[in-house]
């Protein structure tokens, strides 16, 4: 035990004795987590519309005025020809363009139906896909405002078939103002102390190796294990820590709800950290230099984090990255973290997740250490 204490004394007083490691184990992880969240979000504005009205009556403007009000449309430009819409799409100065045709109000009010055409750029698919969304959602609305307000005027329909609209009362549970932020700072904040983890562990372990002191520990007194747990414990505790002040920062600058238990949190993050650690050795166990080491541990974490489910849902995945999602380390504590505190889940909630980390983490270890054993 005295042995291990001292090479975690060590280890503290190297990492403060260097002045770049105490910025990048803890002022660069909450500069991304403040700056993070407002660039992950899903949802899109400022939606550049042009508007081609060839009709220019008051329904047209009424319509017009609608998209105008709404947060995710700015109006670029207004026309009365398709020719300037078409170059400005192409030109990328706007997203999409609306054609009002002519005879517009006419046609909606003597035969109860009229088109509109909505051409958008579809270059970045899932922008054009929520455009398309918001805007069927304003011409919806508009429509069942002209259902209401003007064709009883005209009797039309027939009287007593005059439509009348559906009152839907709804609400939100665990985030009852969707948003984002929300959402994506307890992600956010899991990836953070994972680089932490992975990254610090893997490159702190293999530098041994580049200086050439491994040798030398091998044949000291010093056992392997307590070589290993003296080397990970110090980041073990530094994640831990990040992970504490992330959540402050969440809760003081985000505003994120801590519904649930704050011991339970603090629990699954032991134990995850204990398998990304383990990643970390393994990873410094088939490489001699940190370089080759920082490359290894980097793939590794692209593909954790695009398949963590952070910023693309799990569900819509193809089946056998689904099937992958299982050995994804992220993956879990993403959607544990959330659960905890947004949803305030137990402990019996989470178990699934708990116990195949657990597994994960004694495995990963255990195969670190043997490869360690046997390579040394």
């Amino acid at each position: 035990m005295r042995t291990i204490l001292f090479i975690v004394q060590k280890e503290f007083r190297q990492i403060f004795r260097h002045r770049t490691m105490l910025p990048i184990l803890f002022l660069m992880p909450f500069v991304q987590l403040l700056i993070l969240p407002h660039a992950a979000d899903y949802e899109v504005r400022n939606i550049n519309l042009q508007v081609v009205d060839r009709d220019a009556s008051g329904f047209s403007r009424q319509l017009i005025s609608q998209f105008e009000a709404s947060d995710h449309f700015r109006i670029v430009a207004i026309s009365d020809h398709k020719a300037p819409a078409i170059d400005a799409i192409e030109r990328g100065e706007a997203d999409l363009f609306l054609e009002i045709p002519p005879y517009f109000e006419r046609d909606l009010l003597r035969d109860q139906h009229a088109q509109l055409q909505l051409s958008i750029d579809a270059i970045n698919g899932a922008k054009a896909g929520l455009a398309q969304q918001y805007a069927q959602a304003i011409v919806l609305d508009f429509n069942q405002d002209i259902l209401v307000e003007w064709l009883p005027r005209l009797n039309l329909p027939p009287a007593g078939a005059t439509p009348r609209p559906i009152d839907i009362t709804y609400s939100n549970w665990f985030n009852p103002g969707l948003d984002y932020d929300t959402f994506m700072v307890p992600g956010i904040l899991v990836l953070l102390i994972t680089m932490i983890g992975g990254f610090l562990s893997g490159m702190n372990i293999v530098k041994e190796k580049e200086i050439g002191t491994i040798e030398q520990i091998n044949v000291s007194p010093i056992r392997k294990y307590q070589f290993i747990v003296g080397k990970l414990l110090p980041f073990w505790i530094i994640a831990l820590v990040d992970l504490g002040l992330g959540l402050i920062i969440g809760k003081l600058v985000f505003h994120i709800p801590i519904v649930g238990s704050l011991g339970l949190i603090f629990g699954f993050a032991a134990v995850y950290l204990l398998l990304v650690l383990g990643i970390g050795l393994l990873i410094s166990t088939v490489t001699e230099t940190q370089q080759q080491s920082m490359f290894i541990t980097w793939f590794l974490l692209v593909i954790f984090i695009l398949m963590s489910g952070l910023f693309t849902p799990i569900e819509s995945m193809p089946p056998w990255a689904q099937q992958l999602t299982r050995f994804n380390p992220i993956a879990y504590f993403v959607e544990v973290i959330r659960l905890v505190l947004l949803k305030g889940s137990s402990f019996a909630d989470i178990q699934r997740q708990f116990f195949t980390v657990l597994a994960f983490a004694g495995g990963t270890l255990l195969l670190a250490v043997w490869n360690y054993r046997k390579t040394a």
